[in-house]
């Protein structure tokens, strides 16, 4: 057996391939297995369009490779050497053949072609008084105003159900990208230069977006979330933001507030609207325990979890621009108290 084996090796060459190439395929199926955010799970019409281009162009895919793969496996098996077997018919320089195998791909990607083209043109339409909102790219956070409610904000993106949205994307350093797969496409955010997505979210929820573009040590922290509400618990939100929180006068919120805006360097860095703290070097800290996380979706945003950001932020985030001197632990527990009560 080992001698006939040897004398003929590609009668084992089928399965082989077929065991290669099925764990190939298999292997490409579960590495997409990550749940969402996904742009197949699309959540506005925007998303629904571009997760139809994928499956249309995936089909197209999955055809010419179930057809070549056909053909491949058959030629192996029926045209393998055996004892005595002719010269297979030789067909180079077939006019016929060669004219429709240039010509068949030529006409699929064309087709592929005006497929994205038209829907690169469908989701980027303006749409009639959208909720114009401002992004603005940091390393790594991202900044969120929305000029006609004067509201300023940071990582969370509320915006209505059934209601059009557009967003103007801006970098305030490098070349960042703001994606929400199940919403929109992505966009490049640059530096100097403004780009606009658009999209009409139709299922209330949140949806995880994340920096699309290497943008320094912690791009894989930069992600935000588009909290889409009903339009009763956006216009509610959109209350408690116009609202200047109250200075707490008494407790450990009283003496946070001290330390906030003279003990410490907060205040050189950040904004609280009511506060002498109006610096605009990193976010806007106004409504800051009305956010759902800390450090642009790194921590959870609990006072536990707060205090170990204020006692160390480069241990949290690495190289992130919050450098600041230790805190006693006081202090860092007065400034909990603080920045809870930012509702």
């Amino acid at each position: 057996m080992s001698s006939l084996c040897n004398k003929h090796p590609y009668r084992r060459t089928p399965g082989i391939l077929l065991g290669s190439g099925l764990a190939i395929v298999l292997s490409s199926m579960l590495s997409g297995c990550s749940g969402a955010p996904s742009v197949l799970s699309p959540a506005s019409p925007q998303g629904s369009q571009i997760a139809g281009l994928f499956w249309g162009v995936f089909a197209v895919a999955a055809v010419i490779f179930i057809g070549v793969e056909t053909v491949l496996i058959y030629s192996i098996i029926r045209f393998r050497q055996r004892p005595d077997s002719p010269q297979p018919p030789q067909i180079h320089g077939h006019w016929t053949l060669e004219t429709a195998w240039t010509l068949a791909p030529a006409l699929i990607l064309a087709g592929v072609f005006v497929a994205t083209a038209s829907t690169m043109v469908a989701v980027t339409e303006r749409q009639q008084s959208p909720l114009r909102v401002l992004v603005t790219g940091h390393q790594w956070f991202w900044q969120i105003e929305y000029p006609d409610l004067n509201i300023v904000t940071a990582t969370d993106l509320h915006v209505p159900a059934d209601y059009p949205v557009e967003i103007e994307v801006v970098s305030a350093d490098v070349i960042h990208s703001f994606w929400a797969p199940q919403l929109a496409g992505k966009i490049d955010v640059i530096p100097g230069h403004s780009n606009f997505l658009r999209f009409t979210p139709n299922q209330p929820g949140v949806y995880r977006g994340q920096c699309a573009e290497f943008c320094g040590a912690q791009h894989a922290n930069m992600g935000f979330e588009v909290v889409v509400d009903s339009s009763e618990t956006f216009d509610n939100w959109v209350k408690e933001m116009q609202t200047v929180p109250e200075v707490p006068t008494t407790g450990p919120a009283a003496r946070g507030a001290q330390v906030f805006v003279s003990t410490s360097p907060c205040f050189t860095c950040h904004t609280i609207q009511g506060t002498r703290a109006q610096a605009k070097i990193g976010p806007d800290l106004t409504h800051f325990a009305s956010r759902r996380t800390i450090a642009a979706l790194t921590l959870e945003n609990t006072p536990e979890n707060l205090a170990t950001w204020l006692e160390d932020p480069q241990a949290v985030k690495p190289h992130n621009k919050m450098v600041i001197p230790p805190l006693r632990q006081d202090a860092i527990q007065d400034l909990v108290a603080y920045l809870e009560t930012l509702k």
